[in-house]
């Protein structure tokens, strides 16, 4: 199991590179998880740490992922992510080439809950949810193209969702068309930089989390 590797600590709250195959969040299925691992940390310095869960990845994601430390430190960047003041950029590497080289997409999406996954329809209806995203196409290597992904909103496997829409499946991510294997409990995207304001100053911060050590991230 990949050690917690840390990219930032303070007083408020701790920032990770997730590795891909964990979940982020305590389970009673899973003996080691991303909040697992930090609260292991947390421990050697505090008997009854705090951790809030700010946010979550998938576990077949990779990339930058922040706990808070303190409640009120929760509370803050729960206003920001609800306003969509944080700015988070992943990387895709898809087999395809990309009809263009870089556009946005807007969807309607649909929570499939029987299937774990998101389905993208034609149609608005009531179970329908808005999805928006940016994307570029920033590099090509052996296996495919490196594209940056910049959502403009924050649903339910939007991006695996959204690419795949376009012909465009992430690969490694058979549950979304892709026919390339890649590493068990994992897909190649990698959360790579998360942007905010920190609360109550007027601070821009960026974490930039490394890229996984995999040939199919050298570009």
């Amino acid at each position: 199991m990949p050690n917690l590797e840390i990219l930032h600590e303070n007083n408020d709250y701790i920032v990770v590179n997730k590795a891909a195959g964990l979940i982020s969040e305590k389970s009673h299925y899973e003996a080691i998880t991303v909040e697992t691992q930090v609260l292991t940390h947390l421990l050697k310095s505090k008997p009854k740490p705090y951790i809030g869960i700010i946010h979550r990845l998938d576990r077949v994601t990779s990339g930058v992922l922040i706990m808070a430390k303190k409640k009120s430190v929760l509370v803050a960047f729960n206003q920001l992510f609800s306003s969509r003041k944080i700015q988070k950029t992943y990387l895709a590497i898809v087999k395809n080439k990309p009809a263009k080289n870089k556009g946005n997409l807007v969807n309607f999406l649909i929570k499939n809950t029987k299937e774990k996954r998101a389905d993208i329809v034609q149609l608005k209806s009531k179970d329908t949810l808005n999805c928006m995203l940016s994307y570029e196409v920033i590099g090509k290597n052996e296996f495919g193209y490196l594209i940056e992904v910049k959502p403009k909103t924050g649903r339910f496997h939007q991006i695996r969702a959204q690419l795949a829409n376009i012909g465009l499946p992430i690969i490694g991510d058979e549950k979304y068309g892709s026919d390339q294997k890649y590493v068990p409990l994992s897909i190649c995207l990698h959360a790579w930089k998360l942007t905010f304001e920190v609360p109550g100053s007027k601070e821009l911060k960026t974490f930039e989390a490394s890229l996984p050590n995999h040939d199919f991230w050298r570009f």
